[in-house]
């Protein structure tokens, strides 16, 4: 193939806006529903992976270690903490080798490259709303009651949305040209689990620069924002948690900001990803 062919490549985003939403849609039902093909609890995986995980964590930060003593909900914010990471989770770990996954497509067919890490996000975004469904149901057998507050759940869904697609647009173009990006990732996934407030709450840790720090993580960021709109009203916002207005522009800068870098990477290596794999 020619240099001039290679630059002409099929685009990211292709020239008709409404073809990417429609492949990007169908393409996400179809991974939704393969994904359980031949299952006997079919959907249920859905809801039951997170739980028997929250289950172990639940037993042992509760009955052994005892971190969530004095916080209140505790079982509710470890089980929507956990819920909304693995949407993360999902989204950057199977949009990392989402290209790879469809290389026989790529290879064959012209369409908008873009439409696949999209659709595995979609893809997470279906598991998390069902995932969801499960802790809404925990949470009004825990107590908790609705609050006008709830409706910036969906922002905070959205932001980690972002923040999730930008990567996965990185990784995954990343991924077809270094392979050492998956484990270098998988090890990334692990430090990130443990550096987020998910088995443990940002208030519980002492008032100082290492607080501070750690809620410069945006995932931090959004947990605590939750923490505060969805579960317990005199819970720490995350302004007050980073200090002021002025520092919280770092994890919403990184949101944003790794998106940014995602579109222009995937943009720039979307005609060249047929010819690189």
């Amino acid at each position: 193939m020619s240099a001039a062919a290679v630059n002409h490549g099929p685009s990211a985003l292709g020239g008709s806006f409404r073809r990417f939403v429609d492949l990007t849609l169908t393409l996400a039902v179809v991974d939704f529903k393969l994904r359980f093909f031949g299952s006997v609890l079919g959907y249920l995986w859905t809801l039951l992976r997170p739980l028997m995980l929250f289950g172990v964590l639940y037993f042992i930060f509760t009955r052994v270690v005892d971190i969530g003593a004095g916080v209140k909900y505790y079982p509710v914010y470890l089980l929507t903490s956990m819920v909304l990471f693995n949407f993360f989770q999902e989204t950057t770990s199977n949009g990392l080798t989402s290209l790879i996954a469809r290389e026989t497509m790529l290879r064959k067919m012209r369409f908008p490259r873009l439409v696949i890490p999209v659709s595995v996000a979609l893809t997470s975004l279906f598991n998390l709303a069902a995932s969801m469904l499960a802790v809404l149901v925990f949470a009004f057998g825990s107590g908790v009651t609705p609050r006008w507050s709830w409706l910036q759940l969906p922002v905070i869904v959205l932001l980690l949305a972002v923040l999730s697609v930008g990567l996965a647009m990185l990784l995954s173009a990343l991924f077809v040209r270094y392979r050492d990006i998956g484990p270098i990732w998988d090890v990334v996934l692990q430090i990130m689990f443990y550096a987020s407030p998910i088995l443990y709450v940002v208030a519980l840790l002492p008032d100082n620069i290492e607080r501070k720090m750690l809620i410069l993580n945006p995932i931090a960021a959004l947990l605590t924002q939750m923490r505060h709109a969805v579960l317990d009203p005199s819970a720490p916002t995350v302004t007050q948690a980073v200090g002021n207005d002025a520092q919280l522009l770092v994890p919403f800068g990184i949101i944003f900001g790794l998106f940014a870098v995602g579109w222009l990477f995937f943009k720039r290596e979307a005609p060249r990803i047929a010819e690189n794999l």
